[in-house]
């Protein structure tokens, strides 16, 4: 049974963390039970491609696998490539069942199977388990998808009428459950490498999917200082740990930096997104020693307005973040990313302006002004009419204008 994970990504440096931790589980968990109970043994492959490359040819690449199973993941940059893609794979590999996840699709499951006839189903939310699940559905080891959580899906029964069934959401599982994807470096040559060490998020900002997962675990600290203890190894130019807000436990965020000080090689930079307002005083002290380059950090402001903080259920004291970046650019050691957010809540012109004025003197290495995207799922969207928030139909559901901000 050939099984094809693909990814479209962003840019060629960028790798697909996702496609490599669901087929590490499976592969791991098939072989701890010696593919027990299954009538096929299943072939899991992983395709990366971009979505900078022409349609024709990754369509051409995933014929000519020809797959009997074909699972994509989707995000809010390439959800318009996978969909034209599925529409035209199933016309040259009609037999192939197409699956989709990731938060771009999780949280509108049915409206996707609705408009997109071609795909048989939909992984929601976390899905290392549920795609070990579906590998044994087709693998003959599970009679039937209404067992499986974690999934939309399309009934089809001989004689009646098809319809869209959407199971229960699966259960979160115990992060270190997940074997360590990077054990054979091939193919992550000039790419950056994706590292986890936690998932879920403390905070409940509204425009982010983050706040819907409310259950923060994370992985072993021995696990983790044996992983980084690899990249170190490699001499890897950069690992970027994708964990919401990495410093949100103190004991955590200071056993690994303070591994990584400890154990570097002179090469290797580490990225964390933090919340600066959380830092304290020890771990000021440890970066305050660190080598120049060997962290960076990415502290998301995205607006400094207080009536806005309160709106989107940010916590966030931007007085205190104003002094721990320039505390942390006293240092001359470490660079500063910040964002903001345009077109959020209570934010004209003038506030933005102000948000702006207010970064832009923190002096950060670098300031990323993105647009407010609405995502499906979010909070956000639930109060779009409140807010007059027209956006996108389109992905990145970019806003247009808001009540308190012109187009």
């Amino acid at each position: 049974m050939k099984i094809l994970l693909a990814a479209v990504n962003a840019k060629y440096i960028h790798s697909n963390l996702a496609v490599y931790s669901l087929k590490a589980y499976a592969e791991k968990s098939l072989a701890q039970s010696d593919c027990g109970g299954l009538n096929v043994k299943p072939d899991i492959t992983i395709a990366e491609y971009t979505i900078n490359q022409q349609e024709d040819e990754i369509l051409r690449d995933i014929f000519q696998g020809k797959p009997d199973i074909l699972c994509l993941s989707c995000y809010i940059w390439n959800l318009t490539c996978v969909e034209n893609i599925v529409r035209e794979i199933h016309k040259v590999l009609p037999d192939t069942h197409i699956w989709l996840g990731g938060p771009e699709v999780s949280y509108d499951a049915r409206a996707v199977l609705g408009r997109l006839p071609e795909v048989d189903g939909i992984m929601m939310g976390e899905g290392e388990k549920t795609f070990l699940e579906l590998v044994r559905f087709y693998c003959g080891g599970t009679e039937s998808l209404a067992q499986i959580k974690g999934i939309a899906w399309r009934e089809r029964s001989a004689g009646k009428e098809e319809r869209i069934r959407e199971n229960p959401w699966r259960e979160v599982m115990d992060l270190s459950e997940i074997p360590f994807v990077y054990e054979d470096m091939e193919g992550f040559e000039h790419k950056i490498i994706y590292y986890e060490s936690s998932r879920g998020c403390p905070f409940s900002c509204s425009y982010c999917l983050s706040s819907v997962d409310k259950c923060l675990r994370f992985r072993d600290l021995e696990l983790v200082k044996r992983e980084l203890q690899f990249f170190i190894d490699q001499r890897v130019p950069q690992v970027k740990f994708v964990d919401r807000t990495f410093n949100c436990r103190h004991d955590h965020a200071m056993t690994v930096w303070r591994y990584i000080q400890e154990h570097d090689n002179g090469i290797t930079n580490f990225h964390f997104e933090i919340s600066a307002d959380l830092l304290r005083e020890e771990e000021l002290e440890l970066m305050r020693q660190m080598r120049p380059g060997l962290i960076q950090l990415e502290i998301g402001v995205q607006s400094t307005n207080p009536q806005t903080i309160r709106e989107i259920r940010r916590t966030m004291k931007f007085e205190e973040v104003g002094r721990i970046v320039k505390r942390i650019n006293s240092f001359g050691n470490i660079h500063q990313h910040l964002d903001l957010i345009a077109g959020l809540p209570y934010e004209n012109y003038d506030s933005f302006k102000a948000s702006f004025d207010d970064v832009y003197k923190l002096e950060p290495e670098q300031l990323q002004l993105g647009f407010l995207k609405v995502l499906k799922g979010s909070y956000m969207e639930e109060r779009k009419e409140d807010y007059g928030l027209v956006y996108k139909g389109r992905p990145l559901y970019e806003v247009l204008y808001t009540k308190w901000l012109s187009y």
